[in-house]
C-alpha cells in the first residue's frame, strides 16, 4: 500500500474564528484516512492549511502503515520541524493521524486496538469553557456575571457532568476582556476571582470537580497568588497558568502553587515534553493530537508521563475528526485522567462537519468509537462547503 495523494480542507466551522483544518490521505488501494491540524480557532488556520500542502509531497509514495517512518521523514526532512512550532507540527500531526486511521481501517479494527487495547470502556468527561456558556451554537454566551457562571455550571451538572472547567479571568466585571494578570493581582480583581469561584462551588456542591483554566493569562507571581485565592474551593487542577516556553517560570509555579498544575496544549513534540517531564512541571499533561505531533508522538508522551506518575488529559478543541481520535488515545492509555468536552463540540455547526456525533451520555461519560479506524469521516456537507480545498498528488 502506498500514499497516492492528500486532500486538504479548510472547513466552514460557522464563524471566522472557527475554521478546522482536515486532511484526507488517499492510498493506491482505495483506503483513506482522516487527520486534523488543531489550529482551527483564533489565528493560524490558513497557515496550517498551506503547511500541510507543503509537507504532503514528502510522504507521497510511502507506506502509510509505516507510521514511524512517515513521521520521521516529516520531522527530519523539513528543516524547521526540529525547531518545533505550532504550524509545522500541526501539519505533521494531521498527516500522522490520517495514517493511523488508514492502518486501523486496513486491518478492519477500531484504532484503540492498535494502541494497546482499551484500558477502560467509558471515559469520564468534563464540561469545558463554561465562561462561554453551555449552549448549542457558535455565538458564545459570555459569562462575566457571577450569576451567569453559576447558571452555566448548573446546566452542565444537570446533564450529568460531575466536572466542569471555567476560565474565571476571561472577562472583567463589565464583560470586557480582563487581559493578562502580571505581577501582584489588584484587590478588585482578587475579590472578583474569589466571588466567582466561591459562587460556582456553592452552587454545584462538593461532589463536582472544578478545573480552573488560565489560558496562560497569568505570570509566575499572579498564578501563585491566584492559586492561594482559590485553594479553599477544592480545585481539581489549574490549567495553563503561564507560558510553557519558560521552564524556570513553570517550575516556580509548580513548586509554589497550592493547586495541582496542568498544561501542554501549546507544547510540540516529545523533546519539549521530555524537558517538562524531567522537571516534573505538571501533574497532568495535555497534549493536543492535532499539534503535538499526532498519535505517534502522543503515545510516547503518555508513556513518559506515566513513568513519573503524571496523568494525561488530551486537549480537545477540534472538529469531529480530532474528537474521535482523542477518544481512542485516551481509552488506551493507563494514565488517563479525564476527557475534555468543549462547548464547541456541542455546536450544531461543528457537529455537521462529521458523519457521526460522539457526545457524552447522561452521566457525563464518553464511549469510544467501535468502527474501523478512528470511527469518523468528514460529512458530504463539510466537503461541499469547505472554504478552501485542494489535492496534492505525486509526480
Amino acid at each position: 500500500m502506498k500514499i497516492k495523494s492528500i486532500d486538504v480542507f479548510l472547513l466552514d466551522g460557522g464563524s471566522p474564528g472557527w475554521r478546522p483544518i482536515v486532511c484526507r490521505v488517499n492510498t493506491d488501494e482505495g483506503i483513506y484516512g482522516y487527520g486534523e491540524a488543531s489550529v482551527g480557532f483564533d489565528t493560524g488556520a490558513s497557515a496550517s492549511y498551506r503547511m500541510i500542502q507543503e509537507v504532503a509531497p514528502l510522504v507521497i509514495g510511502m507506506d502509510p502503515m509505516a507510521t514511524e517512518a512517515v513521521w520521521d521523514r516529516m520531522y527530519t526532512q523539513t528543516f524547521w520541524a526540529q525547531g518545533g512550532g505550532t504550524v509545522m507540527f500541526s501539519a505533521i500531526s494531521a498527516i500522522d493521524m490520517a495514517c493511523w486511521d488508514i492502518k486501523a481501517k486496513a486491518l478492519n479494527v477500531p484504532l484503540y486496538k492498535l494502541l494497546g487495547g482499551k484500558c477502560r470502556d467509558k471515559l469520564r468527561a468534563y464540561a469545558s469553557q463554561l465562561q462561554f456558556g453551555w449552549g448549542n451554537g457558535m455565538v458564545f454566551d459570555r459569562g462575566y456575571k457571577t450569576e451567569d457562571l453559576v447558571e452555566h455550571s448548573l446546566k452542565a451538572v444537570s446533564e450529568g457532568f460531575d466536572a466542569i472547567k471555567i476560565n474565571f479571568i476571561t472577562y472583567d466585571a463589565n464583560g470586557g476582556r480582563l487581559g493578562f494578570l502580571k505581577g501582584p493581582i489588584h484587590p478588585k480583581v482578587r475579590a472578583l476571582i474569589e466571588e466567582r469561584v466561591s459562587a460556582v462551588r456553592s452552587a454545584v456542591g462538593d461532589n463536582v470537580d472544578i478545573i480552573v483554566e488560565n489560558h496562560a493569562r497569568t505570570d509566575a507571581v499572579s498564578a501563585v497568588e491566584m492559586s492561594e485565592i482559590i485553594k479553599p474551593y477544592n480545585i481539581m487542577f489549574m490549567e495553563e497558568t503561564c507560558t510553557p516556553m519558560n521552564l524556570q517560570v513553570v517550575e516556580t509555579v509548580r513548586k509554589r502553587s497550592a493547586i495541582p498544575q496542568a498544561g501542554g496544549e501549546r507544547v510540540y513534540g516529545k523533546y519539549h515534553y521530555a524537558n517538562l517531564i524531567k522537571q516534573d512541571a505538571f501533574q497532568v499533561y495535555q497534549p493536543d493530537l492535532g499539534t503535538c505531533g499526532g498519535i505517534t508522538e502522543a503515545m510516547k508522551i503518555a508513556s513518559m508521563a506515566a513513568a513519573v506518575d503524571a496523568g494525561i488529559q488530551i486537549h480537545v478543541c477540534g472538529s469531529p475528526i480530532a474528537i474521535a481520535a482523542s477518544l481512542h488515545v485516551e481509552s488506551s492509555i493507563p494514565n488517563f485522567v479525564i476527557h475534555e468536552h468543549h462547548v464547541t463540540n456541542r455546536s450544531e455547526k461543528n457537529i455537521r462537519l462529521g458523519v457521526y456525533d460522539y457526545q457524552p451520555d447522561k452521566n457525563g461519560f464518553c464511549s469510544v468509537p467501535e468502527l474501523p479506524g478512528i470511527g469518523q469521516e468528514l460529512s458530504p456537507w463539510a466537503i461541499e462547503h469547505a472554504l478552501e480545498k485542494c489535492t496534492v498528488e505525486g509526480e
